[in-house]
């Protein structure tokens, strides 16, 4: 496995009878007192532990999310004025220093969608993949300071299993099995990015399918990439091959994974993306190893490193 291509933008680098969480539900705020931070904290930690370009604090409800110097809000994103312009010159001046050239204006609101949704995915997947706890952070919730590599975030509810100890905590939302705790991550992403999605749309000149296979991608490559750090990797495939089947609007595609033979006979784990970052605008001759215009040859070369 290697890291995207984009990744170094993200910082200066059974009860059946128990109602299943509706998570969809955008037009009702989660209002209330904050979860527990223990609730959250290991999955959160962890990350860090193993990617320490991502540090993710978690709120009390005394506290105020961060303002002003290099913060955004999601929902500031989502609102696609000026604080998503001040956030995509950003990658304007990246290209620009480290390519010696400027991208397309539909090309750089694709990298800073990106920039921004590889770790706001992590922030529900990694409980989900540790803890089997599913936060629901609507956007106004998280915050994210790009150069520094730190996001906050407000936690009100979660959804889990009836045997996780957290079950009777303040915000729990019992759900009554594994597929309806995988129907609450795959809700809980929607509510968050589709916002985003709305905010980055008119500038990224893609229609909404397009949109939603750039979101199943940063949902699949974030967790893949860090389960991978956590020498989990095959573990994290078969789950998001579960999380991800197919048929889960809005949602494009399945997670996508396949295997590749090296030339010694070893495995090579790989996968199609739904969509194109259209790095390749910028540098041709560096895709992706995942991306759709990468042959299965090309990628057998990188990732064995032939």
């Amino acid at each position: 496995m290697t890291v995207p291509a984009l990744l170094p933008g993200l910082s200066a680098s059974p009860v059946t009878d128990l109602p299943v969480t509706d998570f969809s539900r955008t037009d009702s705020p989660v209002t209330g007192s904050s979860v527990p931070e223990a609730v959250l904290a290991d999955a959160y930690a962890r990350l860090t532990e193993v990617f320490p370009a991502l540090r993710v604090d978690q709120l009390a409800d005394d506290e105020r999310p961060p303002h002003g110097a290099g913060w955004v809000t999601a929902a500031e994103l989502a609102a696609g004025g000026d604080a998503l312009d001040t956030f995509l010159a950003w990658d304007v001046e990246q290209v620009a220093r480290d390519y010696g050239r400027r991208a397309r204006p539909d090309v750089i609101a694709g990298f800073g969608l990106h920039r921004y949704a590889w770790p706001a995915c992590l922030l529900i997947t990694m409980p989900w993949f540790l803890h089997r706890r599913v936060p629901r952070i609507p956007a106004p919730d998280v915050s994210f300071h790009r150069a520094l590599g730190r996001m906050t975030v407000r936690v009100r509810e979660f959804a889990c299993l009836p045997d996780d100890p957290a079950a009777a905590l303040p915000g729990a939302r019992v759900v009554p099995d594994v597929a309806a705790l995988d129907a609450a991550v795959r809700a809980a992403v929607a509510e968050h990015l589709g916002p985003v999605l709305d905010g980055f749309a008119p500038r990224m000149r893609r229609g909404r399918r397009a949109l939603w296979g750039m979101a199943t991608d940063e949902v699949v490559e974030g967790l893949w990439y860090v389960a991978h750090l956590m020498d989990e990797e095959r573990r994290a495939m078969a789950e998001l091959g579960r999380l991800l089947p197919g048929t889960t609007a809005p949602y494009v595609g399945t997670a996508g994974f396949r295997e590749l033979t090296g030339p010694d006979g070893m495995s090579l784990p790989t996968r199609d993306r739904a969509g194109c970052c259209l790095f390749y605008t910028v540098r041709p001759e560096d895709t992706c190893v995942t991306c759709p215009r990468t042959c299965d040859a090309e990628r057998i070369r990188k990732l064995s490193g032939s």
